[in-house]
């Protein structure tokens, strides 16, 4: 039989109790508000403030935490459609995978308020890479229109997560039939989109830091 972990007791499992509650506080608290002080999530945790900088030295410290765990989900659910065998669904199946697990909301909300590390530029490379190739093997199949973009997708997603009621279930279903209907209007066959596509510096700009 083999051996179990075990939990983690004491300080140690009270320290990691306390960052998943911050976490979790933080990103309710700058989904709503992007500039509201590191205080309030504190207060929306339940934990002394002295708690919150024993983790995050600096409320940039909490944001590039919060952005780094939603820019490594994309990628990880970009990653995981990109073994299924039809490539529509796989294009269609990342989309609804982001879509449900909001993660693609807090990281809008918060571009442009921190100064991002290396590593997370490389990871947003890493991010427009995976989805690069579930678009091009869409259109190489002939499901997705040959005129849309990659940059398309972000604009699709931002279109969703901007999509929020009071009653999270809800919430999720409004999504999911906003979703629905945006893919139908990207399937191949339909009239010519109007306009250029979204350009890789348009959606990029966000990320300078503000003053």
């Amino acid at each position: 039989m083999p051996e179990q972990t075990p939990a983690l007791s004491g300080r140690r499992g009270q320290a990691a109790r306390n960052d998943e509650v911050i976490l979790t506080a933080a990103r309710d608290v700058f989904l709503a508000d992007p500039k509201a002080p590191i205080s309030a999530v504190a207060d929306r945790a339940g934990v002394g403030i002295s708690a919150l900088y024993r983790r995050y030295a600096s409320k940039d410290d909490l944001l590039r935490t919060l952005c780094m765990d939603g820019l490594t989900r994309f990628v990880a659910l970009a990653e995981a459609a990109a073994g299924e065998a039809d490539s529509w669904a796989a294009f269609t199946g990342f989309l609804q995978g982001v879509v449900d697990a909001d993660v693609h909301a807090l990281t809008v909300k918060l571009a442009g308020t921190f100064t991002p590390t290396p590593e997370m530029r490389h990871l947003a490379g890493r991010s427009t890479d995976v989805v690069d190739a579930l678009v091009q093997r869409a259109q190489a199949d002939g499901r997705l229109r040959a005129d849309a973009v990659t940059e398309d997708v972000g604009m699709l997603l931002e279109a969703c997560s901007a999509i929020r009621v009071p009653d999270p279930g809800r919430t999720t279903e409004l999504r999911r039939r906003h979703l629905a209907i945006l893919l139908a209007g990207l399937s191949a066959g339909g009239a010519p989109l109007p306009g250029p596509p979204p350009q890789s510096d348009e959606m990029g700009r966000r990320w300078k830091q503000r003053p």
